[in-house]
């Protein structure tokens, strides 16, 4: 990890933009999670857009509740929920009023791995942040967390930035997953060929590795 400087932080003016550009955009970067002295760091590798107004599958589309309040504020926020028996991870995008938000479903696992296998009960690094419900679990992601800045550094949340540049070539575009309405919209994003990728056929034969 010592390529990553985990206090470059991603700004508020990142996410304050096209849901489906910041989508895009936030691959390749890294989501930190801090707990006590101890740091979780993965690389996103797969978001899901959900843009305002517009999507039918957007928890926001039906207008504001106490559940989606988070997400008509400011950008560069958490916005976390329970689905079935596990959380998601979304943030927070575009301007107030214009509540978009990306789900952050993957995570290729680059320090605190032991703690992540810990926190999943599990020593099968395939399978430890394929998924938006997994990661949250690996990282310790509650609605405790719900609302947290992730441009701030003292949060328990944070995204950093990196000098990688991503190819467009190298960024892959599908359907969304597990989504009942507007099931057609290419708004799921991921790296090409990473074997964390939530959907990846590699680990169909990767065993416990």
């Amino acid at each position: 990890m010592s390529d990553i400087d985990v206090t470059r932080l991603v700004t508020q003016s990142f996410y304050d933009r096209d849901t489906i550009v910041v989508a895009r955009e936030l691959l390749g970067k890294y989501l930190v999670r801090r707990i006590d002295n101890r740091l979780i760091v993965g690389k996103i590798v797969e978001t899901e857009a959900y843009p305002p107004f517009d999507d039918p599958a957007a928890h926001t589309f039906k207008g504001q509740s106490n559940r989606t309040a988070i997400c008509w504020g400011a950008p560069g926020y958490t916005y976390i929920y329970s689905l079935h028996t596990y959380h998601c991870l979304d943030i927070v995008t575009e301007g107030v009023g214009r509540p978009g938000s990306l789900l952050i479903r993957a995570l290729e696992p680059i320090a605190g791995i032991e703690l992540m296998q810990h926190f999943r009960q599990s020593t099968e690094l395939y399978s430890l942040t394929t998924g938006p419900g997994k990661l949250c679990q690996a990282l310790q992601i509650t609605r405790e967390l719900n609302g947290v800045a992730v441009t701030v550094p003292e949060s328990a949340i944070t995204i950093a930035d990196t000098t990688e540049t991503i190819a467009e070539h190298a960024i892959a575009c599908s359907v969304r997953v597990g989504v009942t309405k507007a099931v057609d919209l290419p708004l799921r994003f991921y790296l090409r060929d990473n074997p964390f990728v939530s959907l990846h056929k590699r680990r169909r034969f990767l065993g416990s590795q």
